[in-house]
């Protein structure tokens, strides 16, 4: 059994789904002002299909809305009737076989009506060609001088089938008052949140962790009933100067261990403390799906995400935001360039390598390679240079004491940036522009180094060394 409820115009649709929810958590809304119930079930809390449909109307008028109401054995045949009669409509199915009420009571609704319960047009071009099909099919029927839902269903389906296809006989079907498809609940906007209004103020760190932990358990919970973990975790803060101190915390990997939650926001709020006293905490959760975790035997096992988190956390609440985390790649030619983003653990399973045995007759031996041990901070260096090329090198940095120059590769010239203004000490090192001559130099005590001067003042610096 369904129930209709088709609303004035210019009302609320909102309004109008929340006095549908108070009766059935099972509504399909149709815009841009019906909902159709699911009212199975209702009659032992409200009573007969009359004061089931009594009531909503009377719940609507409590919020402002004035509605009609049809009650029938199928949904169709309930937005037929409800669009078409005012006031309460009940169709009583009575002693005969399922379904004909319904047929004789959609009878003599008029046959424009089939608009009205097809699918609302969402806008795209292939849903507006769907509506001039449809209203095309309508011309049509009215053509053969059909007027009513009952003369169109008095027809021979196959034979209206036959000239209007497969719509055709979905409206036939409509016309007797039958669904064509099952009803669709529309899900609510699910709201993973948890508030506190505090009877005193607290002040502190301390007395705010008890708080936390008490939202974030039962928050905990939810998540885990719809298998969902918090991506982005909101923590707003009342204050009693009436401001409210806001911190969001964008998570590596999704979790809802209410531990590791509420160590993640004290930490962060650690960082960025509230001005006054706090009189009223939410907390707040984007959800994401769960992760699903799988461990191998033949890999060794990784420290747990919610782990991982809580140590970043530490870190960012010790060194500062946005001094900790994994370094990324630029779009820079740069010389050591480099960025930090959130670190995010890889926590999928990589099966081990199998060690396949070297065939008979092949070398398993490899060419040496040289790598570049380049330093954080370059090491300033006093370089001679003689027509052009250096000659000597000397630094002030214990265990490198410099020496002859024995062999010399270079200049290699490398310049960039030159067309931004990223002087200032906030710009990431990828836009400060940069040009200097880089030369490899093998001194005489035997190691190889990589030296540059700045063109600009003439300063050398020790760059890296070659191992």
């Amino acid at each position: 059994m369904f129930a209709a409820v088709y609303a004035a115009e210019g009302c609320d649709v909102g309004v109008l789904v929340d006095v549908g929810r108070a009766f059935s958590p099972r509504l399909e809304a149709h815009l841009p002002r019906e909902v159709v119930l699911d009212v199975d079930g209702l009659t032992r809390l409200f009573g007969d299909a009359r004061t089931i449909a009594t009531e909503i109307r009377r719940t609507a008028a409590d919020r402002k809305l004035r509605v009609r109401v049809a009650v029938a054995g199928s949904r169709v045949a309930a937005r037929l009737v409800v669009r078409h009669r005012a006031g309460i409509t009940v169709i009583d199915p009575g002693d005969g076989p399922a379904g004909e009420a319904d047929t004789a009571a959609v009878a003599d609704v008029p046959i424009e009506l089939l608009l009205e319960v097809m699918p609302s047009p969402d806008g795209t071009t292939a849903d507006a060609e769907r509506v001039r099909e449809d209203q095309d099919r309508v011309r049509t029927l009215r053509r053969w001088g059909l007027r009513t839902m009952g003369e169109l269903a008095a027809l021979p389906p196959d034979d209206v089938a036959a000239r209007l296809g497969e719509a055709g006989a979905r409206w036939w079907h409509i016309a007797r008052g039958e669904d064509h498809q099952p009803l669709v609940p529309a899900l609510s906007e699910e709201q993973f949140e948890q508030s506190l209004d505090l009877e005193w103020p607290i002040e502190g760190l301390e007395p705010l962790s008890f708080v936390l932990g008490r939202l974030l358990e039962p928050l905990a919970a939810h998540l885990e009933r719809r298998d969902r973990g918090v991506a982005v975790l909101h923590v707003r803060l009342h204050l009693v100067n009436k401001t409210v101190h806001e911190q969001s915390l964008q998570l590596p990997t999704p979790m809802r261990d209410p531990k590791s939650l509420r160590t993640i926001a004290l930490l962060a709020l650690e960082s960025n403390p509230p001005a006054a006293g706090i009189d009223r905490v939410t907390v707040t959760a984007d959800p994401t799906p769960a992760r699903v975790l799988q461990h191998s035997l033949l890999t060794r096992p990784v420290p747990m995400p919610e782990e991982i988190a809580t140590l970043m956390a530490r870190l960012n609440a010790l060194m500062g935001e946005g001094r900790c985390g994994a370094p990324a790649q630029v779009d820079s030619w740069r010389p050591g360039a480099c960025a930090v983003t959130l670190y995010a653990p890889d926590t999928t399973t990589r099966a081990a390598t199998p060690v396949l045995s070297t065939p008979a007759g092949q070398s398993t031996t490899t060419s040496p390679a040289m790598a570049l041990r380049r330093f954080r901070f370059p090491i300033p260096a006093r370089v001679t240079v003689e027509q052009g090329k250096p000659v000597r090198v000397a630094t002030d940095r214990r265990g490198m004491a410099g020496g002859r120059v024995e062999m010399a590769a270079g200049p290699w010239r490398t310049s960039g940036q030159w067309w931004e203004d990223g002087k200032t000490s906030q710009a990431p090192s990828a836009v400060i522009p940069w040009d200097r001559d880089e030369w490899d130099v093998t001194l005489s005590d035997g190691a190889t180094y990589r030296v540059f001067t700045e063109r600009g003042t003439r300063a050398w610096f020790v760059d890296g060394l070659f191992d």
